[in-house]
């Protein structure tokens, strides 16, 4: 991912990394077992743990624009309060071993060299003791320039025998400045402290930002700063320029060409240019000169101040002091420069530590909870099912308060934004946590913003899929078919307990109780902090 993008061929694999740990206290269930023998005991013991019990051995694949590294972790889940309960929650999350930081292998017509990858990913297994066979779940991230490969497509392909245990997805400069400000730890961070932080992933080509207020991340951006925009060769001539790299260099009047050496003078100045614009997208300034050329995306609104800024990314590295090798990149003079910033008060924010830097990514999509909805579900076609791994997104809606198609529209379009999705080319989940009355006027309000946040998705018929926690399923999904005149299916669930980056499996009806299953799957990170 673009946030682990910057290079690190050396990076050590990590086969006997300390456990990382969730506890949670446990009850001891005694019962009248005088007459039973040792055997019996033990395999009742077995049988009883299995049923509040289970273990995934999962991976985590991240191929990014610089970088591609794997991890491995087996993850402990038990069943949440008593037997009748069917959701199971991680107690326990142990790594079991992190692969070397991998250059992305690219070729010069411009593709990614699969079966250079797919040899690193074969090496991988092979070194941590792992078969295919031996993996339970897992998630496949592709992000940055690697996307804009022409046969990305084939990297997904790699564990196309696998996809029934894989969450893949392909992450945009929004979803992967989510997916750094959770992997980073930054959200967990903001959470705890009960604190609003700044969360600046800098890689290899981009550099990602997250307003997280409370553990909710409020903005992301993006800006096309990284410390492998250049690379030089063991001579020192330059072997990788990217685009950006052109731009700064410019603005700078810094001479670049592939085979020539970067004098230490110009870099300097090709860096300097590189963290001004890097500095003012972080103290959230109107963007102008080459801030405005190398951005990404829509800048930070400014309308909300950090208290705080955190980093992550393979620069993060540097800034922290957790790595000094250079790797004949910018990266490290980067990293002095936002140093410098903050310490001259260019940057006048507090630095936390949120535990994660060029491996800020997910450790696999392998906390599953298998939910029953409630009995007030509409299904308006049920040959639509199942579904499978459809991303979950939560707009940021109080629905506590009054309720405004407009509005709700508008944070549908932001969380579609949010994802790097496109309304109307795939289908997705929305979910809703549902407050206050159940009053006809505000669920017609809210299924008119449905229909207008999704007018593609709508007008092309795709399944419109709804999962709330309190039991309005069944009306607002007949209001949506019967008053709107949604031509697609609509899949109105309730009694869903989700968060924002889950994907969803929902299964077919099960008569009689008109009911249905649905397996969601939890991108499982790292909260590993230190502050």
């Amino acid at each position: 991912m673009d946030r682990a993008e910057h290079a690190h061929p050396a990076a050590r694999s990590d086969v006997a990394a300390e456990p990382q740990r969730l506890h949670l206290d446990f009850v001891d269930h005694h019962g009248d077992d005088e007459d039973l023998s040792p055997e019996a005991l033990a395999a009742l013991s077995d049988a009883i743990w299995k049923v509040d019990n289970v273990e995934f051995t999962t991976v985590g694949v991240d191929v990014g624009s610089s970088t591609s590294h794997l991890m491995f972790a087996r993850v402990h889940l038990q069943r949440l309060g008593d037997m009748l309960s069917s959701r199971f929650v991680v107690v326990e999350r142990e790594i079991l071993w992190r692969s070397p930081i991998l250059l992305t292998p690219y070729r010069p017509d411009n593709t990614i060299d699969a079966e250079r990858l797919d040899a690193f990913i074969q090496e991988a297994y092979r070194a941590a003791g792992l078969t295919r066979a031996d993996v339970d779940t897992g998630a496949v991230i592709l992000t940055g320039e690697a996307l804009k490969r022409t046969n990305a497509r084939a990297i997904a392909d790699l564990f196309a025998a696998d996809s029934g245990k894989f969450v893949c997805a392909t992450a945009g400069h929004h979803l992967e400045a989510l997916l750094a400000a959770h992997g980073s730890g930054a959200v967990a961070l903001s959470r705890q402290r009960r604190q609003t932080l700044l969360n600046v992933d800098i890689g290899g080509g981009t550099s990602k930002l997250a307003l997280i207020r409370d553990g909710t991340v409020l903005q992301t951006a993006a800006i096309a700063v990284g410390g492998r925009l250049v690379a030089r060769d063991a001579r020192g001539a330059l072997e990788r320029i990217e685009g950006p790299a052109y731009q700064a260099a410019a603005a700078a009047g810094v001479p670049l060409a592939l085979g020539q050496p970067l004098a230490p003078a110009d870099e300097a100045r090709l860096v300097q240019a590189l963290a001004e614009a890097l500095i003012a997208m972080i103290r959230q300034e109107t963007p102008t000169g080459l801030a405005r050329e190398l951005l990404l995306t829509d800048p930070l609104a400014g309308t909300v101040q950090p208290e705080a800024i955190t980093f992550s990314g393979g620069v993060a590295e540097y800034i922290y002091g957790r790595e000094e090798a250079d790797y004949r990149d910018l990266a490290p003079a980067l990293a002095a420069a936002v140093r410098a910033a903050l310490a001259d008060g260019r940057l006048p924010f507090p630095v936390l530590d949120p535990g994660e830097g060029i491996r800020a990514t997910v450790i696999g999509a392998s906390q599953f909870t298998v939910q029953v909805s409630g009995n007030t579900i509409s299904i308006s076609d049920e040959a639509a099912l199942p579904i499978r791994n459809l991303p979950v997104l939560f707009p940021q809606l109080d629905l506590g308060e009054e309720i405004t198609p407009a509005g709700v529209a508008a944070a549908i379009r932001e969380a579609v934004t949010r994802f790097d999705l496109t309304d109307g080319e795939t289908p997705l989940a929305l979910a809703f946590r549902w407050r206050g009355d159940p009053l006809y006027a505000r669920l017609r309000a809210l299924a008119e913003g449905i229909c207008q946040g999704l007018p593609q998705a709508v007008r092309r018929g795709l399944p419109l899929v709804l999962l709330f926690d309190h039991d309005v399923g069944k009306t607002l999904g007949e209001i949506l078919k019967q008053e709107l005149g949604v031509p697609g299916a609509v899949v109105s669930i309730d009694g869903m307990q989700l968060r924002e980056l889950d994907y969803v499996d929902i299964g077919e009806v099960i008569q009689p109780t008109d009911v249905v299953p649905v397996v969601i799957k939890s991108l499982l990170f790292s909260h590993a902090a230190r502050h």
